[in-house]
């Protein structure tokens, strides 16, 4: 009689040891030691004074005008790229799934999608500043060739559309790719009943397609908020601090302003903290939502 070699489950089922979870464990490491760690100094050092006791006033110093500017620019900035990134992602993404567009090409826009939506920080404002500068390429060549001069009619990359413009590189891409898997689970039966039933186009998106993908589109809107938030490496480098979002005044916090108060620092990051957690919060449970109806 031939005895069969032992499992990996059934050694893991005699000796007791959980073998399957083995290949969560450099996850778990890295999410301890990069996420939640770095999370939780973060909200202690929120409510600590320099010598480590218990305070409020980090918090309340979050009201001062210059912060409440701050929060106020950074999330003007974040609602403009969001809402515009859903718009005309949407719009690619339709057009690549659901339009006559040739088959081929949905390869190369998901590709360009994928690295586009990572591309950002020093490289990515390098870029426009070369192409959008006051010496930059399309800016020279519209002045030269036609005459146009985008900083004399008012445009300015190193100001709120110009951040915006530039975040927007990265954000259209995200909703792409986060769109096209719901676009792709409407299912043709759905559109066929209409068609039965005598229902126009613009008729089966108003009351199916668009109430199904409504939770998709907002859940997406709330994490394009969040991405756009909490961006620092791009504004940074792009403006400096002539543009004072957010993440720039917590990065001249935490390097040490002439103020030498990192603990409001710490309080500003805990502040992005709930307005980000709050933005993926949302996006989680209406994501949850509409799997219901296109899984």
């Amino acid at each position: 009689m031939t005895v069969s070699p032992d499992t990996p489950a059934k050694q893991a089922r005699r000796t007791g040891l959980p073998l399957g979870w083995l290949g969560l464990l450099p996850f778990a490491l890295f999410a301890l030691l990069f996420l939640i760690l770095p999370t939780m100094n973060i909200v202690v050092g929120a409510f600590q004074t320099p010598d480590g006791s218990l305070t409020f006033q980090n918090i309340a110093n979050l009201f001062q005008p210059s912060i409440l500017s701050a929060y106020w620019i950074s999330i003007r900035i974040s609602f403009a790229t969001a809402l515009l990134g859903c718009v005309i992602g949407f719009g690619i993404a339709a057009a690549v799934t659901l339009g006559n567009l040739p088959a081929g090409l949905r390869g190369p826009v998901m590709t360009f999608s994928g690295v586009a939506s990572n591309f950002a920080g020093v490289p990515l404002s390098f870029a426009f500043i070369a192409t959008l500068g006051r010496l930059g390429l399309v800016t020279v060549l519209l002045r030269e060739w036609f005459g146009i001069n985008l900083y004399s009619l008012g445009f300015n990359l190193l100001s709120f559309w110009g951040l915006t413009l530039v975040y927007l590189f990265f954000q259209i891409p995200l909703m792409v790719l986060i769109v096209t898997p719901a676009l792709d689970g409407l299912r043709r039966e759905w559109r066929e009943a209409s068609d039965i039933l005598g229902a126009t186009g613009a008729q089966y998106w108003r009351m199916v397609a668009l109430p199904i993908l409504t939770p998709t589109l907002l859940g997406t809107f709330a994490l394009l908020f969040a991405n756009s938030f909490g961006a620092v490496a791009t504004a940074y480098a792009l403006t400096g601090s002539s543009l004072s979002i957010v993440p720039i005044v917590l990065f001249a916090q935490i390097r040490g302003d002439v103020l030498q108060d990192p603990h409001l620092g710490y309080a500003l990051a805990f502040g992005m903290i709930v307005v980000t957690g709050i933005a993926n919060g949302l996006y989680v449970w209406l994501r949850a939502k509409t799997e219901r109806w296109t899984v």
